[in-house]
């Protein structure tokens, strides 16, 4: 009992100097973090705001479009990305090291770069729109789906793909050799082998890159900007429209905190599947 008393007493200078030392770095996240949200919470509780906003068609369509954005860019993601997964683990070829490094320093590029790649390559004064009229000797070329809805999707999944590959690499480098071997040398197929091998592993890492695509597409907005596409308002484009343009600021803190609604839930999603794809490795 004397023993244990005394490392109580030694314990407790250790745990209130602890909690002060935790005072700073929470008082800087409420100043810089909590009291801005705050702001635009109040902000939004602007009588009728709610009201207005919600039911008006500019906010339904935002929405409709970046619900659409974000799922298609999802699905397209998940399945560009296992397939290059597929490759770059199990198909050796000469620079599959150095392509699978690339997508780590992929991750770090900011998303109007890959647009303004993309703009380069296929925008209305394009490469593909200039060897087009150049061997055809018409005004215009054929590609013009830069400034269209698939224009931002295909944007969105050239850029988010890496957040699907990245996980699955990882799992893929789990999938023990002498399985493959010995399912190949019992007469398995490669798309068999894939399906009952494979598949499995890839679950836990494609629902964790998954979710995380999705996050970060719902919140995408220097895409949308760049690509310039007639028509294509997302919520965060809304949010610009309304605080910048139209100084609409409760309407603006209200679309804001339907999104960080969305995010917040999604990125609930992600952090549960990430901790089960975790336990099942």
């Amino acid at each position: 009992m004397a023993a244990t008393t005394a490392d109580l007493v030694r314990a407790r200078p250790r745990t209130a100097p602890a909690r002060l030392w935790a005072l700073p770095p929470v008082a800087v996240l409420a100043l810089v973090f909590l009291y801005p949200l705050a702001l635009v919470v109040r902000e939004s509780l602007t009588p009728g705001a709610y009201a207005r906003v919600l039911g008006s068609h500019a906010f339904q369509d935002a929405l409709g479009t970046t619900v659409w954005l974000a799922a298609g860019a999802t699905v397209g993601c998940l399945v560009l990305g296992f397939v290059l997964a597929l490759i770059l683990a199990f198909v050796p070829f000469p620079g599959s090291r150095a392509v699978a490094r690339f997508i780590d320093v992929f991750l770090s590029f900011p998303s109007f770069l890959v647009t303004l790649a993309l703009l380069f390559v296929y925008g209305t004064v394009g490469i593909a729109n200039g060897l087009w009229t150049g061997a055809t000797g018409d005004g215009d070329g054929p590609f013009d789906f830069l400034t269209t809805p698939w224009g931002v999707l295909l944007a969105e999944i050239t850029y988010f793909t890496p957040f699907v590959v990245r996980p699955l690499l990882a799992a893929f480098s789990q999938v023990d050799t002498a399985q493959l071997e010995a399912a190949s040398s019992l007469g398995a197929k490669p798309a068999r082998v894939v399906r009952q091998v494979i598949w499995p592993e890839a679950l836990p890492a494609l629902a964790a890159g998954g979710s995380l695509v999705l996050v970060m597409s719902l919140n995408e907005f220097g895409i949308v900007l760049f690509t310039g596409a007639k028509g294509v308002t997302t919520l965060p484009t809304l949010v610009y429209g309304k605080a910048i343009l139209e100084s609409d600021y409760p309407a603006a803190c209200v679309v804001a905190v339907v999104n960080i609604a969305l995010s917040t839930g999604l990125y609930a999603l992600y952090r549960g599947v990430s901790r089960r794809a975790g336990a099942h490795r």
